[in-house]
Parts: C-alpha cells; sequence; structure tokens
C-alpha cells in the first residue's frame, strides 16, 4: 500500500488546535507575559515556538535527565525557558543568538521565572560558538532553531560533540510545507537538503514529527547500539 493512500494525520483546523492546546499544561504568568510581550513586536513574532511545544521541549529535556543541554536560536528565550525547566539540577542551558535586543527581553522573563543561574546566553556567531565548546561528547539534548542555512554547519559542529543515547532537534522541517517541494528555492530548499542530510546521516536514528512547523527528533547512536559510532566524515 502506497503510504499516501493511508494517511492518518489529522488536519489542524482552529477548533482542533485550540483542544489540542487545552490539553497542555497552560502556560505560567511568566510564560504568559513572554508570550504577550514577544507578540507585540509584530511580524517576528512567528519565530516564537508555540506554547504545546515548550511543553515537549520540557518533557523530553526531563526524559534525557538532561545536564548540559545547546540551543541555537535565542530569540526571546521562551524556548531556552522550556528547557531551562527541564534541565537537571546543577545542569545548565548553553543558548546563542547575534541579536542583544532580543535575548534582553529573553533575560527579563529567566529572571522573573527563576532560572537564571541554569542559562548561559553566548551573543554572537552561533558556527564560531559551537567550534568553541569543548570537543568531547558531553551534550545531553540539542535544540535547532535558527537561521535555516546555517543547519548544516551546526549539525556537523553538534553531533560528535552529543554524547551516545543523546538527542537532538531541529526545528522548522517542514518549513510550512515547502520542504516538500522538489523545486523549493530559498530557506525551504535549505530546509529539504538538511532533511536529507538527518535522513542519510548513520550517527543517529531520527524521525520527523508533525509538531507546529514540522520538528526532527533524533538519537545519537553509540556502542549499546551494536557498533561504534561512525566518525563524521565516514556517515
Amino acid at each position: 500500500m502506497n503510504p499516501a493512500d493511508d494517511v492518518k494525520t489529522v488536519s489542524m483546523t482552529p477548533a482542533l488546535y485550540r483542544y489540542l492546546l487545552a490539553q497542555a499544561e497552560p502556560p505560567s504568568p511568566v510564560q504568559q507575559r513572554l508570550i504577550d510581550r514577544t507578540r507585540a513586536l509584530g511580524t517576528v513574532a512567528e519565530m516564537q515556538i508555540p506554547h504545546e511545544q515548550s511543553v515537549f521541549l520540557t518533557l523530553l529535556s526531563r526524559l534525557a535527565r538532561a545536564r548540559l543541554i545547546v540551543e541555537v536560536g535565542t530569540f526571546t528565550g521562551y524556548s531556552t525557558l522550556a528547557l531551562a525547566l527541564g534541565v537537571e539540577p546543577g545542569g545548565r542551558v548553553i543558548t546563542c543568538d547575534l541579536s542583544a535586543e532580543w535575548t534582553d527581553i529573553a533575560r527579563e522573563a529567566w529572571q522573573a521565572a527563576g532560572v537564571t543561574e541554569r542559562i548561559e546566553p553566548r551573543l554572537g556567531p552561533a558556527a564560531e560558538t559551537l567550534r568553541a565548546l569543548p570537543e568531547e561528547p558531553g551534550i545531553d539534548l540539542v535544540f535547532l532553531d535558527a537561521d535555516k542555512p546555517g543547519y548544516q554547519d551546526y549539525w556537523e559542529q553538534l553531533v560528535p560533540r552529543v554524547r551516545p543515547g543523546g538527542l537532538l532537534l531541529a526545528d522548522n522541517v517542514l518549513y510550512g510545507g515547502e520542504a516538500a517541494d522538489p523545486e523549493a528555492t530559498g530557506n525551504a530548499q535549505a530546509i529539504r537538503a538538511f532533511n536529507e542530510r538527518v535522513r542519510t546521516d548513520k550517527r543517529v536514528e531520527a524521525v520527523m514529527l508533525p509538531i507546529a512547523d514540522g520538528l526532527t527528533l533524533a538519537r545519537k547512536r553509540g556502542t549499546a547500539d551494536g557498533a561504534p559510532v561512525p566518525a563524521p566524515g565516514r556517515a
């Protein structure tokens, strides 16, 4: 049977989305204030992840018992806050961004939520920040949500630094549906190329989930899977 003939994904109507959102733990007062402040920025607010995705990030952080998380793309800090709420006691979230204006908004929310000590914001080109990280595999969880053409570089920098069994998440992997188009251009084409890289990367096992604008969840393989992790150049 052609998988396209047996589609079980439910079309997301506004009423269904409201029902889905109601199943998640509601935003805290701090989260709601950050949502409202980000929306007030105008069209750029679309870069903020939806609340149900933030709940998912917190849950995954807790399931992974993450002590070291690396996020690429802070924006106003909503996803960073979600990750910090799930990190293990004494753990930290390193988050990368270029905008001091947006991260200043984030810092206020983190302070109000009481998680400032868990977060290390690093301003500057993310590729440079990642290259400066220790090379040994000690990262427990990665979240990519930044410039789409940079995804493949970030991926190659981070996969070797993630511990075996650690998780890597990439946001916007459907890119509004445009990534499915073989003739995609611009950001959609960059995402399509990134998706193909992840699909063929033998260092990880991955699944693409229809959460928000598409979320890839990958687990780094290790010797416990029955074979050594391939070297980056042989993936």
